[in-house]
């Protein structure tokens, strides 16, 4: 049973992705909307690693554990995004570098395919890891799932915009969102088998390698996005998304 949730957690993840490519390629939404979703979407990711991720995390596993968890994970997804972004143009001074890295990635033929698979897969592994772990007690966590699924759709539909923008055939398009959506079953199904025997210690290893890259992933994309577009709303809607995703954890 434990396995078909933690596929059943990666399906729900992994298909918000194909069901913000399906918006972005059939529906032409205002930017100042995108952002205003990716915005909460920041504010449930931060209450969720906060309250579901590394809370846990340091009560099962202890400090240590966690806190080397937490910074090798924002460490991998730091180094990981300088990776994708070098090919980048100079971006103006004034302009974020998560920011400018994507666009310049949504402009490059036939590397934007690449570039943005591997943008999305460094922040799908690891959420799926986590949703599988999150299963290991018998049921799903509602908080962890909905903040993955909240936070996937403005990725899948501000990628695919960029890519409808620069003539991307959608057989291609979409064909790329169901291979990294296949990724992310996989992903929270091993995050299921491969943990349910491991040491606490390790658990929170794990879960806070991925709370630690959903962090940074967080302040150096989506926040800078979401701002670019909503500027001082960037903040209230944050901070609705929070409040959701506290009120799920307290009320499961």
């Amino acid at each position: 049973m434990g396995v078909w949730l933690a596929a059943l957690s990666g399906v729900i993840g992994g298909g918000m992705l194909l069901v913000g490519a399906a918006i972005a390629w059939f529906v032409e939404i205002p930017q100042r909307v995108v952002a205003a979703i990716m915005a909460v979407g920041a504010g449930v990711l931060i209450s969720t690693l906060a309250y579901e991720l590394v809370a846990e995390a340091a009560d099962d596993g202890g400090l240590w554990p966690t806190v080397a968890g937490f910074l090798a994970g924002a460490l991998i997804y730091t180094v990981a995004d300088w990776a994708v972004s070098r090919p980048a143009k100079p971006r103006p001074a004034d302009a974020p570098a998560g920011v400018v890295a994507r666009r310049s990635a949504a402009k490059l033929g036939g590397g934007s395919g690449v570039a943005i698979a591997i943008g999305a897969l460094i922040d799908g592994i690891p959420e799926s890891i986590v949703m599988g772990l999150s299963v290991i007690g018998g049921s799903l966590s509602i908080p962890i799932v909905a903040a993955v699924a909240i936070s996937n759709i403005p990725e899948g539909l501000g990628s695919t915009a960029a890519l409808k923008r620069g003539g991307a055939p959608a057989g291609r398009v979409f064909a790329l969102w169901s291979g990294i959506a296949a990724i992310t079953v996989v992903a929270a199904v091993v995050g299921f088998t491969a943990f349910q025997a491991a040491p606490p210690e390790l658990t929170a290893v794990v879960t806070t390698i991925a709370a630690g890259g959903l962090l940074a992933m967080v302040c150096s994309t989506m926040i800078p996005e979401a701002f670019e577009q909503q500027h001082l709303l960037t903040g209230l809607w944050a901070t609705a998304g929070f409040l959701a995703a506290f009120v799920l954890h307290e009320v499961s």
